[in-house]
């Protein structure tokens, strides 16, 4: 019997209290960098060191790369805040109720753009939100401050990158090239394996295959990590973003393949361009999956790709636009309520408010971050009275704040590690709120008045998003799924089956993968439902077999098959699956007599058919069974 070599050779993890060495080691890298990001800031006295803590505790990630991504995003975006506290200050400052107006348009606004963007570039548009509300909100009395307020921030946060980069040299923080072309790997097993399935006239139902689509759709965020990881980052991106893209090509090309009809149940004629078919998508994903792997060795090898594809994000600007509009109404009625409650010292609540519809605007679920951090503020505020009054006690010397804070630290950090969402999501906010709610000074305050202030504002905020979101809920998750499929039926009702002239096929197969993945996580983590799925499918199946045939078709259209081809066009706008396959016929016909090829033209075609004949989609959830 043949010995497993590899599974008895792979190390085991080394495990302290549950947790292996590698979380271990990135919560020690979170409290020397916020450490070392104190230190600086008391030794320059800046106003406000805590900042450069809390920015610490933002690019608390576990590879190199993506926390130098996240920080050059968080720099870029505060240096906009700052310009937009200085402009929105000074020309109204004087305005009364007209400045928190213009305060909720702008939060508005850097929602809808956040809508538009994904991972750290959504991030870096909230943080523009967020920036103005630290800044021009504190200091709504006081707006010659707005300057010297930006500036100080600035100076923090360019401390807590520095500080963060730093000790992810030192202490070799990994790399995330290795984790991402692992995870590309098995994706690609997953496609290969659909393919295989495929030539046994095996289709996987709807579900399976979009989940499998969500999952390649979902890495394109972490990909753009790899340019700051390293001077080769930039080939490193490029080959990870190709692959993805060969991936979905694949994918398609797989789904075409199983979807064709055996030929033992179709007329000779049709028989015959069938097999045709089954012949051009069998080499079609054998060229793909050499591609994916020729990406794969570029992305271990810091080498370019011997193609280099875009991997487009869809953007759904009406569901961008509203969740804008929620955002700067409820900032707004929010701003309402403290003016006419009178509350003094109000401006920490009100720029917290702020802060949590910023961060919640790049989270699925606003609503779920709202609960979040509704759960985690009060243990925050909880864990800061510990710290100040019953650990630290009056000191100020540094080597007690030093040691004070490593459990709590550390502690959270390894919350950050773990697997759960929630569970990561609370561990990352109550350790931002923790910093916000202790505000390491130098020297150290201890005024019980002021901490029960902060706490309460501090608490009180997240519960006002809540009420505010409860008065005007944010977009549920089932009209976020109508509006994306209403605009996938819309583009492929277009003449040209929804294709952007600037992409390639491949590149728009991937943009509506994009599509299928912000569907399938518009409900949060629940379960995919089958008839969602299989419409959702079904545009992606008719999409990709329009494109394909199109550009093929654009490849034959000159010379002597240039009528058919023409012929061939105008039966795709029909979406009729017979006339689409009269037109495949007729073009076969036409290529015999003038001893031409068109097998690539004639194989998408009868790709076509199928995906245009309702009885026999593979993305019909209700038929989508292993046979």
């Amino acid at each position: 019997m043949p010995v497993n070599t590899t599974s008895a050779a792979a190390p085991r993890p080394l495990v302290f209290a549950g947790f292996p060495a590698s979380s271990w080691a990135f919560a020690l890298r979170v409290w020397l960098a916020m450490l070392l990001a104190l230190y600086v800031g008391f030794w320059l006295e800046l106003e406000s060191p805590s900042s450069a803590a809390l920015t610490v505790a933002v690019l608390a990630l576990p590879t190199r790369g993506q926390g130098m991504e996240k920080a050059s995003y968080r720099l870029l975006a505060t240096v906009i805040g700052v310009i937009a506290s200085i402009a929105i200050a000074g020309l109204f400052s004087q305005t009364g109720g007209l400045l928190l107006v213009v305060l909720g348009i702008w939060v508005g606004l850097c929602t809808y753009v956040a809508g538009l963007l994904d991972g750290n570039r959504a991030y870096a548009a909230a943080l523009c939100c967020i920036t103005v509300a630290l800044i021009a909100v504190e200091q709504i009395d006081t707006p010659l401050q707005v300057f010297p307020t930006g500036v100080a921030r600035g100076a923090a946060i360019g401390i807590g990158v520095l500080a963060v980069a730093l000790v992810n040299e030192v202490l070799a923080a990994p790399s995330y090239h290795p984790v991402l072309a692992s995870r590309i790997e098995a994706l690609h097993r997953r496609v290969t394996d659909l393919a295989r399935d495929a030539e046994r006239g095996e289709t996987p139902s709807a579900a399976v295959g979009a989940g499998l689509l969500h999952d390649i759709a979902a890495v394109r965020p972490e990909i753009a990590s790899l340019t700051t990881e390293s001077s080769i980052g930039t080939a490193r991106t490029a080959a990870a973003r190709s692959a993805l893209v060969d991936l979905v090509g694949a994918f398609s090309l797989g789904r075409m393949l199983a979807a064709l009809p055996a030929a033992a149940a179709l007329a000779p004629d049709a028989a015959g361009l069938v097999a045709i078919s089954r012949s051009w998508l069998r080499a079609e994903i054998g060229r793909n999956n050499a591609l994916v792997r020729g990406s794969l060795d570029a992305l271990r090898e810091g080498t370019s790709p011997y193609r280099a594809w875009r991997a487009p994000l869809y953007r759904s600007r009406r569901i961008a636009a509203e969740t804008g509009a929620r955002a700067a109404i409820s900032f707004t009625l929010i701003a309402i309520v403290f003016v006419l409650t009178g509350w003094p010292t109000t401006e920490l609540c009100l720029s917290l408010v702020a802060v949590i519809i910023g961060l919640g605007s790049t989270s699925p679920s606003p609503r779920n971050f709202t609960m979040v951090a509704v759960m985690a503020t009060p243990i925050a505020c909880v864990l800061a009275g510990i710290l100040k009054y019953l650990v630290f006690n009056g000191v100020s010397e540094f080597q007690l704040l030093a040691i004070g804070l490593a459990p709590v630290v550390i502690g959270l950090a390894l919350l950050i590690t773990l697997p759960s969402p929630m569970l990561s999501s609370i561990g990352r906010l109550v350790l931002v709120f923790t910093l916000v709610v202790l505000a390491p000074t130098n020297p150290q305050s201890y005024d019980p008045e002021v901490f029960l202030v902060t706490s309460l504002f501090v608490c009180l905020s997240s519960v006002l998003v809540f009420a505010a979101q409860l008065l005007l809920p944010p977009l549920s998750g089932d009209r976020r799924v109508r509006l994306l499929l209403g605009e996938a039926r819309r583009e492929l009702s277009r003449a040209d089956g929804g294709r952007a002239r600037h992409l390639a096929p491949e590149e728009a197969a991937f943009r509506d993968a994009a599509r299928i993945e912000q569907i399938l996580t518009a409900n949060g983590p629940s379960a995919i439902d089958d008839r969602m799925a299989g419409t959702a499918m079904r545009c992606f199946d008719q999409a990709a077999a329009l494109r394909r045939c199109r550009a093929e078709l654009d490849r034959v259209g000159q010379g002597p098959l240039a009528v058919a081809a023409q012929a061939a066009r105008e039966a795709l706008t029909r979406r009729n699956s017979g006339v689409i396959l009269a037109a495949a016929e007729a073009l076969h016909q036409s290529a015999a007599r003038s001893d031409l090829s068109a097998s690539a033209a004639i194989a998408a075609l009868i790709a076509a058919s199928v995906a245009f004949a309702p009885s026999q989609s593979p993305a019909d959830s209700s038929q989508g069974k292993r046979s």
